[in-house]
């Protein structure tokens, strides 16, 4: 499989992911979703909220454009409906951009600051699979507070959807 192959299925497989989690998320009572936990976020919301900022920072760096953004997640939380909204936009560009991007672009490397001080440099597929990596990481915080209130996950592991992509089922 080729990086660009690997990076195509990766950012398909990380849209599936998040919808998985967002199914489940905006099922469950709202007083728990912003309920504030012992965690690094405060809660299941500001958990999604800070995937959804990294990811738009990232697109920005992607894309050669400024972003807003002065840290890591924002001092209000869009409701869990809106931000959705706004995730699954952001999930749709970075299918269609690592469609669209070459091989040889993918291994560009582009440097950006860290809005929380110093330089990065990474290249376009190091960002793609960074964020694949990075929205796993937050969805087990999720499923961790989902099981709290109680509330099952839904699994999102990749070889259950490579099961169902694959196979056709799962």
């Amino acid at each position: 499989m080729s990086l660009k192959e690997t990076t195509v299925m990766m950012t398909r497989y990380r849209a599936w992911a998040n919808a998985r989690t967002y199914e489940v998320v905006l099922d469950a009572p709202e007083e728990q979703v912003t309920r504030e936990r012992k965690t690094h976020f405060r809660s299941i919301a500001y958990t999604l909220n800070h995937v959804y900022v990294i990811d738009d920072i990232f697109r920005a760096h992607l894309t050669g454009t400024r972003h807003n953004y002065t840290s890591r997640n924002t001092a209000d939380c869009p409701s869990v409906p809106k931000l959705w909204q706004k995730q699954q936009a952001l999930d749709a560009w970075y299918v269609d951009y690592a469609e669209g991007v070459s091989e040889a672009a993918l291994g560009e490397v582009i440097t950006f600051d860290f809005v929380d001080g110093g330089q990065g440099a990474m290249t376009r597929a190091e960002m793609l699979l960074h964020l694949v990596t990075h929205s796993q990481y937050h969805r087990g915080f999720v499923g961790d507070m989902l099981n709290q209130i109680p509330i099952k996950p839904i699994p999102t592991d990749l070889p259950v959807y490579l099961r169902k992509f694959r196979m056709g089922n799962g």
